[in-house]
């Protein structure tokens, strides 16, 4: 059977909240998947998995499920291991990892779990190595050491033994520009997801008042372009003995045809500190949009007047003890400010508190809920009037189900 004719059950992990989004893409690329918990599932061939890992900008991982079976002793879990087609994406001389997890399950211990399962694998592949498998944030970085090691995710759950094999390497934020940081770095996927969430498809000008490393406008500029977030790195399955590589350097050949030239619209990032500024462009050059973005060392109070459009920021969210009345500052200044030099725009935050939200004297409302180095954060939006204009109350919306 050639490689267009496998089909596969997959899953797009994504971060909680931004499911829906991740659904929305997925069917931009033709392809109808199901909302669950943690992302989109789907059953399709193996140019929908590749195209996935490729164009997806708010998905974490893309898994491909590649055994389901009943396992309450060990019996049953080394005798259906056995049966599993370990070869198909673990080569000769491979090195892989099992990352286990047991829930309400008569298999409640993960490690001897992943003793039968890595037992099974060198059975099926006996030239391959396992290797010790280290959290999404470690592991999962291009240049860490387990990076060229294929992972295997094992889910008890009921009883029920899920196995998933991992098709994108290095988690899909890593899309290799992102090298210098600032203070409170984005990950490049939620940057994404704030702009998709927003409804900014680089129709109309954007500008990120407070944008530290650069990581909103560098996503804007190649959603802007079309660039496929995907395009120049690389995947877990194209190391997979079946993997077909020039099917899939064709893909990116013709997603590279079919980027544009330069940004249609303005794309502005600003912020008072001259070393984000730095970073910014040194990320926007490795991405290849540096042209696309003006970068400027400024506070918000001077970015000036300019085209109504999109302006979006993840400004700072205030965990810290003695920050609430400088940041109640900040957002009424941002509330002011827009109102004085952008009028007609539309303002979209990445915000953590409420109160703060309501001293920009503007009305948001939520697109979708999730959370940032582990702290619950919204996205809320709301149109900016003219600095007479009344302001009106703030209202929340439920995120956009799938």
């Amino acid at each position: 059977m050639s490689t267009s004719q496998v089909r596969f059950r997959c899953f797009a992990a994504t971060a909680p909240g931004l499911e829906s989004l991740c659904a929305q893409e997925l069917r931009g690329l033709g392809v109808r998947g199901r909302v669950e918990a943690g992302g989109v599932a789907w059953s399709g061939d193996w140019d929908s998995m590749a195209r996935a890992n490729l164009w997806l900008r708010t998905a974490s991982r893309v898994l491909v499920r590649v055994g389901e079976f009943h396992a309450s002793a060990f019996h049953e879990l080394e005798r259906q291991a056995k049966r599993m087609e370990w070869a198909r994406f673990i080569g000769a001389r491979s090195r892989f990892a099992l990352r286990v997890t047991c829930k309400k399950s008569k298999l409640y211990h993960s490690d001897a779990v992943a003793e039968r399962i890595a037992a099974a694998i060198v059975r099926a592949v006996p030239t391959a190595t396992p290797i010790a498998a280290a959290d999404d944030g470690d592991a999962a970085d291009p240049s860490g050491p387990g990076a060229d090691a294929q992972l295997v995710i094992v889910r008890l759950f009921h009883d029920t033994c899920t196995i998933s094999a991992d098709t994108s390497g290095a988690l899909l934020h890593f899309r290799g520009y992102r090298q210098q940081l600032a203070k409170a770095p984005l990950r490049e996927t939620l940057a994404a997801a704030v702009l998709l969430g927003a409804g900014w498809t680089g129709d109309t000008p954007l500008t990120d008042p407070m944008c530290g490393s650069g990581t909103i406008p560098i996503e804007a500029a190649m959603i802007a372009r079309r660039i496929a977030p995907g395009g120049r790195r690389s995947f877990a399955f194209l190391r997979w003995p079946s993997a077909d590589v020039a099917r899939f350097d064709g893909m990116v050949a013709e997603a590279r045809r079919s980027e544009l030239p330069r940004s249609p619209v303005a794309i502005a990032g600003s912020d008072r500190d001259a070393g984000a500024i730095e970073a910014s462009r040194a990320n926007a050059e490795r991405a290849g949009v540096s042209a696309d973005i003006v970068f400027e060392t400024k506070p918000i109070s001077a970015i000036g007047p300019g085209p109504a459009g999109l302006v979006v920021s993840n400004p700072p969210y205030g965990v810290r003890i003695g920050e609430a009345d400088r940041l109640r500052n900040l957002y009424a200044q941002i509330g002011n400010v827009l109102r004085r030099d952008r009028p007609g725009s539309t303002l979209a935050l990445l915000s953590a508190d409420a109160t703060l939200e309501r001293a920009t004297g503007l009305g948001f409302e939520e697109r979708f809920r999730t959370s940032n180095g582990g702290i619950p954060v919204h996205l809320v939006v709301a149109a900016v009037k003219s600095a007479d204009a009344p302001a009106r109350p703030a209202r929340a919306r439920p995120a956009a189900r799938a």
